[in-house]
């Protein structure tokens, strides 16, 4: 599926051609109009040679040619929108580098720097061979991460919060448990070592036609891949599809993300809003308390309806009490393995 400047390219490089076509058959209608054989147009001023006692051709050039008329301006319009063309094609066209993923085989990624988050959560920033290198992960899909831990090959699938926007590198936002396997495993790394990685994989591809509005619940690190989708449906001006998050969490401090999440609603009101949840709210709490419920639900989230989805990613507890919540509210009950199609969807 090309981006968006590639697409950019290819309408510029269609209407160009169409409009080369089009004055084309203009000038060339122009010129037989005022007798002159196109194929022969180079030898204006010229003896025609072709036929011996034929006199030169001394007929003036046509006005539509002359500089001095306006209309050299439409040819010059015409010049600077094929330049505009090559332009856009050598900055943009041939940026169409080979992903670095392959779902077929590990690929391993050093640690290039870590970002902290809270006491226990971090951004991972994880580089790519080249400056220049794109991960090659659709919006909305995660990878598989691979480690030995104490002999048993271990595998934990997690959603980037970067794009393919973000050259050379790619970034994981994990929370890292005591007994936790990958995420303890991870959160040990040293500058300069290495992890292992597959994919992209998921069911979950987002499309700025996919829906006319979404609705996302989260829990914890869950917020990864409704994050991933929000950043790429606001930051793309063509993209209408509005959002809406109810974002649960323990403690105040668990919320990962709140600036920028808080900003993004600030900066798209009309496109974007969220709702928060805590179980152990500060004073002066304003958002919701305790388990994210059925009536915060049917206040924050679209009704359901054929043009809209709603997207579910946290503990499993929490998504066993969210199925419940949407079943009475009539939502569609989800597939235990969701599919693009679906109106609710698991990650």
């Amino acid at each position: 599926m090309p981006n968006e400047l590639q697409s950019l390219f290819l309408f510029s490089f269609v209407a160009t051609s169409l409009s080369l076509f089009a004055v084309s058959r203009y000038l060339s209608s122009l010129l037989r109009d005022a007798g002159y054989d196109v194929s022969r147009l180079i030898l204006i001023g010229l003896p025609d040679t072709s036929r011996p006692n034929s006199p030169n051709m001394t007929k003036p050039v046509p006005s539509f040619l002359d500089a001095s008329q306006g209309n050299l301006a439409q040819l010059l319009a015409l010049a600077l929108a094929v330049a505009t063309s090559v332009f856009i094609y050598l900055k943009f066209g041939r940026s169409t580098k080979k992903p670095v993923l392959d779902p077929k085989e590990w690929k391993e990624f050093p640690l290039k720097e870590k970002i902290a988050i809270s006491p226990n959560t971090a951004i991972y920033r994880f580089a790519l061979p080249k400056p220049d290198d794109v991960l090659g992960l659709p919006i909305g899909q995660h990878i598989s991460v691979s480690a030995e831990i104490d002999g048993k090959e271990i595998m934990r699938s997690y959603t980037p919060t970067s794009s393919d926007d973000n050259l050379g590198h790619f970034d994981l936002l994990i929370k890292s448990y005591e007994k936790g396997n990958i995420s303890r495993y991870i959160s040990l790394l040293k500058i300069g070592d290495k992890v292992r990685v597959k994919g992209p994989k998921g069911q979950f591809n987002y499309a700025p036609a996919l829906s006319r509005e979404i609705g996302m619940i989260a829990g914890g690190t869950g917020i990864t891949p409704m994050l991933q989708i929000i950043r790429a449906a606001l930051k793309s001006p063509a993209d209408r599809t509005k959002l809406s998050l109810i974002y649960a969490n323990v403690n105040y401090e668990d919320i990962l993300l709140k600036k920028e999440l808080d900003e993004l609603a600030g900066q798209y009101p009309t496109r974007f809003k969220v709702y928060y949840v805590l179980n152990n709210p500060p004073t002066g709490w304003t958002g919701g308390v305790g388990f994210v419920s059925k009536d915060q639900i049917a206040t924050h989230l679209p009704p359901t309806s054929e043009d809209i989805k709603v997207l579910l990613c946290g503990p499993p507890p929490m998504i066993t009490a969210m199925k419940k919540h949407l079943d009475e509210l009539k939502y569609p009950a989800p597939r235990t393995v969701s599919k693009l199609v679906d109106q609710v969807f698991l990650f």
